[in-house]
């Protein structure tokens, strides 16, 4: 009996350490964020039979780099932004869109320590933006007939006692709004420099 009730005992142990270590390998919960979208905004119509999406940007998906854990990455808003904007309605030549780089890094900030710090809300990190494009039109024998290169960077701070929900809220308004300046440099620009591909 005495070795039965040890055998039980571990046995429950060994369930317990079980769900522990599943606990702990389990990612957390990912909170629900819309997509970035811009198909409300009016289509970029180029004289072209196709546009070429390229990314050249590869997430390091280590730190200082944190866009890969972003709610919405960057670079998913990039390819979203060339899905709703641009449209093909040419019977030639093709635009390519390429991503240079779409990446968010994280600068931890310094604190103050003693009384001061302990009754202050202090900023802790600092999260910069970079947005890098580049845009050709290319003919059917591979000439680059035009070219253009945008690019746009924003930082935004954190507070140290930000909950992952509020920190994730930071991030998604960093990616909404280094997007929105990307979008309104790159129409002007488009229309600018590809003027005689651009159609009304």
């Amino acid at each position: 009996m005495r070795f039965a009730l040890r055998g039980t005992a571990r046995a429950a142990l060994m369930v317990i350490f079980g769900l522990v270590v599943a606990a702990c390998e389990t990612p957390p919960s990912q909170n629900n964020f819309a997509e970035i979208t811009f198909s409300h905004l009016p289509e970029i119509k180029l004289n072209v039979s196709e546009i070429v999406y390229q990314s050249d940007y590869q997430a390091p998906k280590a730190l200082p780099n944190v866009d890969h854990v972003f709610p919405v990455p960057p670079e998913r808003a990039v390819k979203r932004w060339a899905d709703d904007r641009l449209r093909a309605v040419g019977p030639a030549n093709k635009a390519v869109f390429i991503l240079k780089d779409a990446s968010v890094i994280e600068e931890r900030l310094e604190t103050k320590g003693g009384v001061t710090g302990a009754f202050t809300t202090q900023q802790s990190e600092r999260y910069t933006a970079r947005m890098s494009v580049e845009m050709n039109i290319v003919d059917n024998f591979g000439n680059t007939l035009s070219t253009l290169n945008a690019r746009t960077e924003r930082s935004t701070t954190t507070a140290e006692d930000l909950s992952l929900r509020e920190r994730e809220e930071v991030w998604f308004k960093l990616t909404e709004d280094v997007m929105r300046d990307l979008d309104q440099q790159l129409e002007p620009t488009i229309r600018r420099v590809f003027f005689p591909y651009v159609t009304l």
